[in-house]
């Protein structure tokens, strides 16, 4: 009995010892999941019986909650990144380097090619250079066009002559630089501004200085929105439109409105001067108004002031120099104005001129256009009535202005207030 009693005892701590082991292994496995991320030990937990086994389960689900798995980061992965940011810094000293000797390269190549050349080296003529661009061709335009205007056509003779020489020293291989080619026009309505302009988008066309030379002509209305955001895209729309020409802003004082800190136009000057400085390459500005109206514009806005390098003031017309537009006008519509009709149209000018709203070459313009209808209707009324010519009708009826044609200076200061062209 003794013995058998002895026998059982050890088999029961034995049986204790054994069960202790596996929970204690079951533990440090569900422990060890939670810290690595890993799965508990399959064997271990199934061990886990009794009332101890539970509550040290329970404990084990307690520690992966309140701990996160770290972000483990491998030490080849910390290595490469770092011979990346190496490879980036030599590569951009490497960078700096080469531009350094290019530049002392070619500083020591111009060196010697301004040794090379003799100082009576022939270049060329101005005339060659004016005829070879196409230069002079434009200009003989610009004259054919515009009556008058000898203050304004001069200026654009020293700007396309600034344009030439430039050209002159570059084949030689001298510095060059692009000169400030924005302007100003200032002036009343009618007086060519935008005839001008276009032309001037020829020249630098022609002489290389834009891709295109086109116009394009932009108000408050193109470039400023109504409402907060669309300013930005309507301003950068018309700038993306003049790209490799010219634009113009008409009436560009309207842009600004001093007695309204919340207008928009301010968001569209700014878009517009940060492109003159950094893409006068790629565009020419030109800001039209009246003399007065712009003067007050560039005393609030000093910045676009500074950044036009060519003012040019366009005078009004005298009244024998809008009888010469007329007569331009009818050459190019194979109209042939009587000399009488002439005589009849000027007395019209000088008495037009005299009343309000009064826009030079447009109000001729619209006289033209007047005495044309004029002369339609009087055709048509004698062909339909038959009393002349039977009613026939040749091409010389047909391209001669009468004097009947014109307003005379009596109708139009008989209709008073009510002007009509």
């Amino acid at each position: 009995r003794f013995e058998r009693r002895t026998r059982e005892k050890k088999k029961r701590e034995k049986g204790t010892e054994r069960g202790e082991r596996r929970r204690m292994a079951a533990f440090v496995g569900a422990a060890g999941s939670a810290f690595t991320g890993g799965r508990t030990n399959d064997g271990g937990a199934v061990c886990c019986k009794g009332a101890r086994g539970v509550r040290r389960s329970r404990a084990v689900v307690q520690m992966q909650t309140e701990y996160e798995t770290p972000v483990t980061r491998r030490l080849s992965d910390a290595l490469k990144e770092r011979d990346v940011e190496a490879r980036l810094e030599r590569e951009e000293a490497e960078k700096r380097e080469r531009e350094e000797i290019e530049r002392r390269e070619a500083r020591a190549r111009k060196i010697a090619l301004m040794e090379s050349i003799p100082d009576n080296q022939p270049v060329g003529t101005v005339e060659e250079y004016m005829f070879k661009e196409g230069v002079q061709a434009t200009l003989d335009q610009l004259d054919h066009d515009l009556i008058g205007l000898w203050p304004v056509k001069s200026r654009v003779r020293e700007i396309a002559a600034l344009l030439i020489v430039d050209k002159m020293r570059s084949k030689l291989g001298l510095e060059t630089a692009v000169p400030s080619l924005h302007m100003s026009f200032t002036g009343a309505p009618g007086t060519g501004k935008t005839t001008v302009a276009m032309r001037v988008g020829e020249i630098l066309q022609k002489m290389g200085y834009s891709r295109k030379g086109h116009l394009v002509v932009a108000t408050r209305d193109d470039l400023v929105g109504q409402y907060v955001g669309h300013t930005a895209p309507k301003t950068k729309e018309q700038i993306k439109k003049a790209m490799g020409g010219v634009l113009l802003v008409d009436e560009a004082y309207y842009l600004y409105n001093a007695s309204n800190d919340r207008d928009y136009g301010q968001e569209s000057i700014e878009i517009l001067l940060n492109v003159m400085e950094t893409r006068k390459e790629d565009i020419v500005m030109v800001f039209a108004g009246y003399a007065d109206k712009m003067e007050r514009f560039y005393s609030y806005i000093p910045g676009m002031n500074s950044r036009i390098g060519n003012h040019i003031h366009f005078p009004d017309y005298e009244a024998v120099e809008l009888l010469d537009i007329a007569k331009v006008m009818c050459r190019d519509l194979e109209y042939i104005m009587e000399p009488n009709a002439e005589h009849i149209f000027l007395e019209y000018i000088q008495a037009r001129m005299q009343m309000p709203y009064f826009s030079n070459a447009r109000t001729v313009r619209n006289a033209v256009d007047r005495a044309r209808m004029r002369s339609a209707i009087r055709l048509f009324n004698n062909a339909v009535d038959g009393n002349v010519n039977n009613g026939m009708v040749s091409a010389q009826d047909l391209m001669t202005i009468t004097p009947q044609d014109v307003v005379s200076a009596q109708e139009l200061m008989a209709r008073g207030n009510a002007i009509v062209e």
